[in-house]
């Protein structure tokens, strides 16, 4: 007789944390500054892990919110790096590349007797679903990203996927996505929410900075999502997490992963050849007073991290100028960068 697969039975092949606390430890190791994301997504992941979620629908349906550079997509990849070890075990949908309704095609493929029908590979696929989970765990992470740019029948088609997990395609296949937990991200409301944030005129203005109701956030960001989507559409998503700008402290401890990645990699990288880095605390902050905006978030940090301080390193190590085991220094003085070496 053939066996079958029970929710339960399911759940026992994952090695994920056995709690909900060992899972958003590993998360908050990853993502800074954004407990709310992290608060919101992992009862959903338990629910899956106790073979508790809804039949007939995704695991979850979550809509990030907020500005840009505050850690929307980073929390899609830092779930996939806890679920299975790789911040890649994610199907990915750039939804500015469906903004023309002929577009949208390409997710599901061209039907038979359609010219280019066979050519025309659907982006979302049962095989590609389970290309992206792993032995640690069955969850199938889909994001969509800035799904405020699709077009409008990309919307219509998300429907059957976010209320009854299943999606035709264009050869009359179905794929479902029971075991999925979809995220949609948006910059709706990111002005508004900033302006909360950081209001520029008016007594407030001449205030210093102070905590923001979460109300008044949350309610900044629904308010945009209901004026652009149709309340079927809205109506079908589980969760809504607004995110906040990060402040300073969050954005310390980003630049110092950004910092540590750096020195892992020369270490792995260099083997006998490998050298340490250091940062003054002027270097710091001047890093984060260039890398950090209101505007874009913690975004632009990286970029300023790899172009002040990566790059010039890689160059001294191109032209053979670091000696294995010494020390290389990021400095800043009169607000310029310099580096130098410590023996």
């Amino acid at each position: 007789m053939r066996s079958q697969t029970t929710p339960a039975a399911r759940v026992k092949r994952s090695t994920m944390p056995e709690n909900a606390s060992g899972l958003a430890a590993q998360l908050r190791r990853l993502l800074i500054g954004q407990s709310e994301a992290i608060n919101t997504i992992v009862p959903f992941v338990q629910m899956h892990q106790a073979g508790l979620s809804p039949e007939g629908r995704p695991i979850g349906v979550v809509l990030l919110l907020g500005p840009t550079g505050t850690g929307k997509t980073r929390t899609v990849e830092a779930l996939a790096q806890v679920l299975h070890g790789s911040s890649k075990n994610l199907l990915k949908v750039d939804c500015g590349e469906f903004q023309m309704e002929h577009e949208v095609a390409k997710l599901i493929g061209a039907p038979p007797g359609y010219l280019g029908h066979r050519e025309t590979q659907p982006m979302l696929t049962q095989a590609k679903l389970a290309g992206v989970t792993s032995e640690e765990s069955d969850i199938s992470l889909v994001l969509f990203g800035e799904i405020e740019k699709a077009a409008a029948s990309m919307t219509r088609l998300l429907l059957g996927i976010l209320d009854k997990a299943t999606l035709r395609l264009g050869d009359n296949s179905t794929v479902n996505f029971e075991r999925s937990l979809i995220f949609l991200t948006s910059n709706l409301g990111a002005k508004s929410i900033q302006k909360i944030n950081t209001p520029d005129f008016g007594f407030e203005a001449m205030l210093p900075p102070k905590a923001v109701e979460e109300r008044k956030i949350q309610s900044a960001g629904l308010s945009a999502v209901r004026q652009k989507f149709p309340p079927e559409f809205v109506n079908r998503i589980d969760s809504v997490v607004t995110y906040k700008p990060l402040e300073r402290e969050a954005c310390e401890t980003i630049l110092e992963q950004i910092l540590s990645e750096f020195a892992r990699l020369i270490q792995s990288r260099l083997g006998l050849r490998a050298f340490k880095l250091s940062c003054t605390p002027a270097g710091r902050t001047l890093l984060l007073d260039t890398g950090v905006s209101s505007e874009f978030g913690a975004r632009e940090l990286k970029r300023t991290v790899q172009r002040n301080f990566i790059q010039p390193v890689a160059a001294l190590v191109a032209q053979e100028q670091v000696p294995p085991g010494s020390t290389v220094i990021l400095d800043a003085k009169g607000g310029e960068f310099t580096i130098f070496m410590r023996q």
